[in-house]
């Protein structure tokens, strides 16, 4: 695109929607740390007259105590302006009568709590950590090949995410396994989702070409707005990497 073109469309922009792992801080031992100029750069945004959101796929703790989290490293954000798997699916299982088993992180069952759990009939996986033993999967899988009509809901598809010592595998690669095994397609809840991001665009009241997302991951953070008319950007902190697939990122 064109600097002329480029800098005209920012000018429409209403709204900044923010990745947070990657874009924000970096995960690791005692909660992560905060990216240099990232907290700055979240209270000139604040000082504008944009909107402003903040997307994750985060899913190894509840939105308040991430949220909590992110404070303490200085962070100016409140729990209605993160937007998360987890709670988006807790709703959806609602709204159909599905009972999931779940294999997620041990910080964030607490926000299915109020779901029923007894005899499931779909299997819910997110970025369970270590929890995703062979003895796990295994027992995911079972719960999936016994249902005539099996139901995976994942929260995200991501490949992998930084932590402070390196990159993890994310939720993406296990879920691709369990799809493979029982021969039925996930329906993701998450990045890069349409309805997740529509979500987002439905709280700040905006369209979607007014707004602006901002992540480290090409195919999910940038790709996924694109998908859905928004504007993306790609930032060179969190999972960034100058090849992607065989390809060469140019500056």
């Amino acid at each position: 695109m064109a600097a002329t073109s480029w800098e005209d469309s920012v000018k429409s922009l209403k709204g900044v929607i923010l990745d947070m792992c990657g874009v924000l801080y970096d995960a690791g031992e005692d909660g992560g740390t905060p990216i240099p100029g990232s907290v700055e750069a979240v209270k000139r945004l604040r000082a504008s007259d944009l909107k402003l959101r903040f997307c994750t796929n985060e899913t190894q703790a509840t939105r308040e105590k991430f949220v909590a989290k992110l404070q303490r490293m200085g962070f100016e954000i409140s729990v209605s302006e993160v937007f998360s798997p987890a709670p988006a699916a807790v709703a959806i299982l609602k709204e159909r009568g599905l009972r999931p088993h779940l294999l997620v992180h041990d910080d964030v069952v607490p926000e299915f709590d109020h779901v029923e759990k007894t005899n499931p009939n779909c299997v819910v996986i997110g970025d369970a950590a270590e929890k995703f033993s062979y003895q796990n999967l295994n027992t995911a899988f079972r719960v999936l090949i016994g249902l005539e009509d099996p139901v995976l809901f994942s929260l995200g598809r991501g490949k992998y995410y930084k932590e402070d010592d390196g990159l993890n595998l994310d939720v993406g690669v296990y879920m691709k396994a369990l799809e493979y095994a029982c021969d039925v397609e996930a329906e993701v809840i998450g990045k890069p989702a349409p309805m997740f991001f529509q979500k987002v665009l439905d709280d700040m009241g905006i369209p979607s070409h007014e707004s602006l997302m901002i992540g480290d991951d090409l195919v999910n953070d940038v790709g996924g707005a694109q998908e859905c008319g928004m504007k993306g950007v790609q930032v060179r902190t969190g999972k960034y990497r100058t090849k992607v697939r065989g390809y060469i990122i140019t500056p």
